[in-house]
């Protein structure tokens, strides 16, 4: 599911349980040709682990089903031909190939004031036909959208859109009508692009006598552009569907809450929520009418709190088939893994590269091991990692006590703080200048042969280094 979908079903779970109403999930499918065979069961999937659970829908029923379009065909042939017979619709024969039914600016209402004999005709013949909208041609449509305030459109600019297409589906545009009527349905939230279409929604609750629901237009979410610039988001901007993002280690709470951040501000300067609080703070008056743009940092942050507020055994749970460390020496150290990674990551596919050192120790330049804080340099340096070899050595125990009580003695004896000391120590365990953990916390999760060897290897290349240097 698209992000700017989830918004759209997000921002109307909250509305609906901030007032204490009911979530209604509704299967839009009258547009069968555009239908995606697996979709639906996306929608179910993504909604649950999102955790927007619904109160009515296909899958678990309620009093004003069936809840799938394409299984409501006769209630909307009804109300179409309710809308001809109140001259608010009219049959249209005009055909694709017809040189007169269409031109740049739209349907040429071709069929509009045909004489009703000839409609009887052409339906007696058999002729395939639409059923379109009247749209009045003066005057002007108006409404208070609870975002972008009142609007008025003028009639003309109308087209007469097809309410009922010639196979008997309806269109997007007159299904949602009807069945928001007969739905009961009071407030309908859906994307700004849908701005455009309102006025001819309106003009339909009018041909019938219905009172209009409350509408919310929501504004587009856009993304940044290599070059800077921003346009609507998709896929070249990056994963933008919230399945894509689940795979990539996002969190489903940590997705949910950056994108209720997209278009909406809360009364407080609370960034991280919960659903609960999500629930308790929403409300239309904090919704934009300027586009949003999707920012992967932001994101990135946001999911970093949520992943820091998980239990470390949940995080354990889920975190770590991300990994790959399942079956490898790491396993039995998790619980020292988790509390180095929990509080550094910001999804979970940002794991392997983090620990990557620990299985293949990167080609580095002895030049880390030059800090000038410290006072390290390549001679300095060759000469701790000697002493730590030494004093490591003889660490029967490889714990994290006994591994700072020796290095802490290491640096007493040398007349060094902690720091200096285990400076060299960690570049010769990880090649890097910086890793999850400080270099006692590597020492443990290596082991004592691999920690010694690395050590070793260390100071053969400051050798090489040096020698190289010398010539």
């Amino acid at each position: 599911m698209h992000i700017g979908n989830l918004r759209t079903a997000l921002f109307a779970y909250l509305f609906a349980k901030s007032q204490n109403g009911k979530f209604i999930l509704r299967i839009e499918d009258t547009d069968q040709g555009r239908y995606v065979e697996g979709s639906i069961d996306v929608i179910y999937d993504t909604l649950r682990t999102a955790k927007l659970f619904h109160d009515e829908g296909p899958d678990i029923g309620g009093g004003y089903g069936p809840y799938t379009q394409s299984e409501r065909k006769d209630i909307y042939r009804k109300y179409a031909l309710e809308l001809v017979e109140k001259g608010a619709a009219y049959y249209c024969f005009c055909q694709k190939e017809d040189k007169d039914s269409d031109s740049q600016e739209g349907y040429d209402r071709h069929c509009r004031n045909l004489p009703p004999e000839e409609v009887k005709a052409l339906l007696e013949s058999g002729k395939p036909y639409v059923i379109r909208q009247r749209i009045p041609l003066e005057g002007t449509t108006s409404w208070n959208d609870l975002v972008y305030g009142e609007i008025s459109v003028d009639n003309s600019t109308l087209d007469d859109q097809v309410l009922l297409k010639s196979d008997g589906m309806p269109t997007y545009n007159f299904a949602n009508v009807v069945d928001d009527h007969l739905m009961d349905i009071t407030h309908i939230i859906r994307g700004s692009e849908y701005l455009s279409s309102n006025p001819k929604y309106i003009l339909l609750y009018q041909a019938f006598g219905w009172e209009a629901p409350a509408y919310i237009h929501l504004p587009i979410i856009n993304g940044r552009n290599a070059d800077g610039s921003i346009s609507k988001l998709s896929k070249r901007h990056g994963a933008v569907s919230f399945q894509a993002l689940v795979e990539q280690g996002y969190l489903p709470e940590g997705i949910i809450n950056y994108i209720a951040l997209l278009g909406w501000s809360p009364k407080s300067e609370q960034e991280i929520f919960s659903m609960d609080e999500l629930i308790a703070q929403f409300s239309v008056a904090g919704v934009h009418k300027s586009p949003a743009v999707f920012d992967y940092q932001k994101l990135g942050w946001v999911n970093g709190q949520h992943i820091t507020m998980l239990e470390p055994q949940v995080f354990i749970r889920d975190a770590f088939p991300f990994a790959g460390i399942r079956g490898t020496f790491l396993e039995p150290k998790w619980q020292k893994l988790a509390s180095l990674l929990q509080s550094r990551i910001t999804k979970y596919s940002d794991i392997p590269e983090k620990i990557a050192f620990l299985f293949r120790l990167p080609e580095y330049s002895t030049g880390l091991y030059i800090h000038k804080k410290n006072k390290s340099t390549l001679e300095t340096s060759a000469a701790i990692l000697g002493k730590a070899v030494e004093r490591l050595s003889d660490v029967e125990d490889w714990s994290e006590e006994s591994l700072l009580d020796a290095m802490t003695s290491l640096a007493g004896e040398l007349g060094l703080k902690l720091g200096p000391l285990t400076w060299p120590v960690r570049i010769a365990l990880s090649g890097l200048m910086a890793t999850p953990g400080g270099a006692i916390d590597i020492l443990y999760l290596l082991g004592k042969e691999e920690s010694l060897k690395r050590l070793s290897d260390g100071i053969q290349l400051i050798s090489k280094e040096n020698l190289v240097d010398e010539k």
